[in-house]
């Protein structure tokens, strides 16, 4: 383990931020973790936790130790007839992965091909897409508790998955997840919930296939990271009650809208800002997407400050056409190197 200072994070985030860490180090192997964790201890830094970078905002200036995963690896612990249990490395490409298990014939994660990130990042938000969450293949997540510093494995059933949600983002500075262990399909169960993906699938109902459209649909919404910096979807899909879906409708029949648990309402954040004006949109260097409302892109050498100033103008026309509050998917630090809460 070798820890560099003022190291260059911009190729390390999706949103091309330029970002000097005072204190960087890669973690190739769990031990490393706990290696890292004595230096910054020992230096008095907090520790910022990196993993694709996908999700992620940063300030020019991070005075902490950032721990990039880097955790390879892909076996298999168990299978029988219908199911297979296979532990993954935090550090594997999240897609890479998913086209992984398909050429093995495990079946469950197709729908969420070409979401970018690394595997470890993957249960702390419980990524999700075209009507499946990673959470429902997870088995458990080994983690190092910071808490009590050791290393353990946590039940897929402790982690509290939700929508964008888990144990982890409730309490972010505590687990350092080293690998994710999913409990995947020997038989395709094909979800079809979407009508564009329905309609592309047609009647060639096979995983392979139904990967292959998902990856041709973000490809034709959603821009790429190299060409334009992006940390994909900006805005959680706001979830309202029934009463409150009844009463936007009102206004708005056409809003596209999916039911969801204990009557609740999750509706779409893409056509929000859409019919607010903000689709191909640009304020300064920061802009949204032209293909979709909902991806926030970084135009030139955008600030954090640049970032901040774009996605909170997107809340603020929101809330005044719809009163709806978006609230931003990215996590957010401080110089400090300590997530801290979105204003706006």
């Amino acid at each position: 383990m070798q820890v560099q200072a003022q190291v260059q994070l911009k190729s390390l985030n999706t949103l091309n931020l330029n970002a000097i860490a005072s204190h960087y180090v890669q973690i190739n192997q769990p031990d490393d973790v706990v290696e890292a964790l004595a230096f910054a201890e020992h230096q008095h830094l907090n520790v910022l936790v990196l993993s694709g970078g996908s999700n992620v905002l940063l300030p020019q200036q991070v005075r902490a130790l950032v721990l990039h995963l880097n955790i390879q690896g892909i076996d298999v612990l168990a299978e029988d007839e219908s199911t297979v249990i296979v532990k993954v490395g935090a550090g594997q490409v999240w897609h890479d992965f998913v086209l992984y298990s398909t050429q093995q014939q495990w079946f469950g994660l197709q729908n969420l091909a070409l979401i970018p990130g690394l595997v470890g990042a993957s249960p702390v938000q419980n990524i999700g897409a075209y009507g499946v969450e990673a959470g429902e293949f997870i088995e458990s997540v080994q983690v190092y508790d910071r808490e009590l510093k050791h290393f353990t494995s946590i039940a897929a059933e402790d982690c509290h998955f939700a929508y964008r949600h888990s144990i982890f983002k409730d309490q972010p500075n505590r687990y350092i997840i080293v690998s994710v262990t999913f409990k995947l399909l020997k038989t395709a169960e094909l979800k079809l919930n979407y009508g564009d993906l329905k309609q592309a699938v047609g009647d060639e109902l096979t995983a392979e296939n139904l990967q292959n459209q998902v990856i041709q649909i973000r490809q034709s919404k959603l821009p790429n990271p190299k060409e334009f910096p992006n940390v994909g979807s900006f805005f959680k899909n706001p979830i309202l009650s029934q009463a409150e879906f009844d009463k936007i409708t009102q206004q708005f029949p056409n809003i596209p809208h999916y039911p969801q648990a204990n009557s609740n309402v999750k509706v779409a954040a893409g056509w929000l800002i859409d019919q607010a004006g903000w689709k191909g949109k640009q304020f300064g260097p920061v802009g949204m997407f032209h293909k979709q409302a909902l991806v926030l892109v970084n135009y030139a050498e955008a600030t954090l400050a640049d970032v901040q100033n774009t996605y909170q103008t997107v809340q603020s026309d929101v809330k005044q056409k719809f009163s709806i509050q978006l609230e931003p998917e990215p996590v957010l630090y401080s110089e400090q190197g300590l997530i801290q809460a979105h204003l706006g």
